[in-house]
């Protein structure tokens, strides 16, 4: 397994709840893995502990372990070569991750691309007339061309592993079909695994093979992304598709999901979408939530959630949740109906060519 993170639990001082909440979560290599949920869900900080970034003063529990390396134990230059040559994470702010008085041929070099290959990458991620944009500064690009810069950046030094936070959000629905085919290639050509960071979750079940839906730091359901659209088990993962447009649906009314996100500030005894939760039951509020498994091997933290036996039915044990499946990862449009955005519609449909110099 390339990425494993077991039961690991973050908490930061003064905060009343953990920022992560006993997280268990597996990509494999060559997998693209969806991370979905609401702004605040713990989602760029479950990303980050893969390059051992979690905040400053927080305590961590539990294990995180990339291509068999314990990352929380790595300090020093074996944390640094980690951070440059084993895992790439692409930001949600291009800016931030970009010095501003350095030139985009200074980034690219850093991260270990000669000329002749930051030039590539520039071309590959659709900046026209790479060799002038290396000799520039972040303040001559705009906010989407940022974002292929850092795109590139992650992309140079040929990662294993590959962390997407957001990263086509702020570009147009062609090139983020562009971009997401070159990072489909990456993972092709390298065996790369991707964990995929969105808001938007009809791309995450187009484009990924399997999905996480995560909850106030807590995994609350964990499916094949064909599973995730034709039969949501968390009452959160139906809500999160309810209020979520789709292209030539215009009859279907959205519903939102009632309440708000819940703060660090926030406490909870029990289950902790029980307060904003259509289908809540008295015990929900006292039951501690765990992963549930489903009949499909994925799982689900609702204590309404059907009791499966731990086998088949033919002596062989269901797999474990997070663990992909033997015959592969069943992708989106196998035996489901998803609904198409603008975006899945793009990802779907377009034949990229990439440009050669």
């Amino acid at each position: 397994m390339l990425l494993t993170l077991d039961h690991l639990t973050v908490r930061l001082p003064g905060a009343a709840r953990p920022v992560l909440d006993d997280v268990t979560l597996r990509v494999a290599a060559g997998e693209v893995v969806g991370l979905v949920g609401e702004s605040g869900s713990g989602k760029s900080t479950t990303a980050k502990a893969a390059l051992g970034l979690l905040p400053g003063r927080a305590a961590a529990t539990g294990t995180v372990r990339v291509d068999g390396t314990d990352v929380l134990a790595l300090t020093g230059e074996e944390l640094r070569r980690h951070r440059a040559r084993t895992v790439a994470m692409i930001h949600q702010d291009p800016r931030a991750a970009l010095n501003p008085v350095r030139r985009v041929g200074d980034f690219l070099r850093e991260r270990g691309a000669d000329r002749a290959r930051a030039a590539e990458l520039l071309d590959a991620v659709g900046l026209s007339d790479p060799e002038r944009r290396l000799r520039q500064r972040p303040h001559e690009f705009s906010g989407g061309m940022l974002q292929r810069v850092v795109i590139a950046g992650a992309l140079a030094a040929r990662p294993r592993l590959l962390l997407a936070d957001e990263a086509t959000s702020a570009l147009d629905v062609t090139t983020q079909a562009e971009i997401l085919a070159l990072l489909r290639g990456l993972r092709a050509e390298q065996g790369a695994g991707l964990l995929f960071i969105t808001h938007d979750l009809h791309l995450a079940a187009a484009y990924c093979d399997r999905v996480y839906v995560m909850y106030a730091g807590r995994v609350v359901e964990e499916r094949t992304a064909a599973a995730f659209f034709a039969a949501p088990a968390h009452p959160y993962t139906r809500g999160l598709l309810a209020c979520s447009p789709t292209l030539g649906d215009t009859g279907r009314s959205l519903t939102p999901v009632p309440g708000r996100p819940p703060s660090l500030g926030d406490v909870f005894p029990g289950c902790p979408f029980a307060p904003r939760c259509r289908e809540a039951e008295p015990d929900c509020e006292t039951w501690r939530p765990e992963a549930l498994r489903l009949p499909d091997g994925g799982a689900s933290a609702c204590r309404r959630t059907p009791a499966q036996p731990s086998t088949d039915g033919t002596g062989a044990e269901k797999p474990l949740p997070g663990t992909p499946r033997a015959d592969g990862p069943a992708r989106a449009g196998a035996g489901t109906t998803a609904p198409r955005c603008a975006e899945t519609a793009a990802v779907e449909s377009m034949t990229v060519h990439r440009r050669t110099p």
